[in-house]
């Protein structure tokens, strides 16, 4: 554990904070798209096999269990919620997600550090969260009506995999052998793709507008 893995993991954190507070307090999900929460739950569901046998950290096995239950509960909230499911947009979040769970899983499967279930699932799990920001993002190109709160979500969910990026170059040069490509991999690709969201929202907070993503 180091500074930049802290921050980053509380930055993840305050990102689903202020999604359920949005969903909880507003009753809306206006601007959320299911298709990413699915594919954030697939990403957890996966990723977390281990919780039960493999014990870390009493703090290691918190943010999986919050995790877990977060994604799995707002899927829950867009799906079933008589109020919350009526906010969702429907007609504009079509993006395939489905399409991007199979190409994950091939690449899991031929690219991995150990070829055993937990470990692909696991590598399986890093290639998805890489790209399961693209259905948010396209959404928010789409509609252009950004709320402050789902504007902040998107921020904080791009920041956590920035910070967690400075943790993995403090590590490298801190610990001996610290070498894991397929983690630096999707972790910049993931980042990389909220370059544009970046730019927009500096954009907005410095001139003091609302917050629009070109079409």
């Amino acid at each position: 554990m180091n500074l930049f893995r802290l921050a980053g993991d509380m930055t993840h954190l305050m990102s689903v904070i202020v999604l359920l507070l949005k969903i909880h307090t507003i009753k809306s999900c206006a601007g959320i798209s299911l298709k990413t929460q699915e594919l954030y739950a697939l990403v957890f569901a996966t990723r977390y096999l281990d919780i039960f046998t493999d014990f870390i950290s009493l703090y290691n096995t918190i943010m999986k269990l919050i995790f877990l239950a977060s994604s799995f509960s707002i899927v829950w909230y867009m799906r079933q919620h008589k109020i919350v499911r009526r906010s969702y947009d429907k007609d504009q979040d079509t993006f395939r997600h489905h399409f991007l769970i199979l190409p994950c899983l091939l690449l899991a499967l031929f690219i991995n550090e150990k070829f055993t279930f937990k470990e692909v699932m696991w590598t399986f799990s890093l290639y998805l969260e890489a790209v399961a920001i693209l259905p948010q993002l396209v959404l928010l190109q789409r509609t252009r009506n950004i709320d402050n709160l789902t504007g902040q979500y998107v921020f904080l969910l791009g920041a956590y995999r920035a910070l967690y990026i400075l943790n993995w170059i403090y590590r490298y040069f801190t610990e001996p052998h610290y070498i894991h490509w397929i983690t630096w991999i999707s972790g910049l690709v993931q980042t990389l793709l909220y370059a544009d969201f970046f730019y927009y929202y500096f954009n907005s907070w410095k001139n003091n507008v609302k917050l629009q993503l070109p079409a």
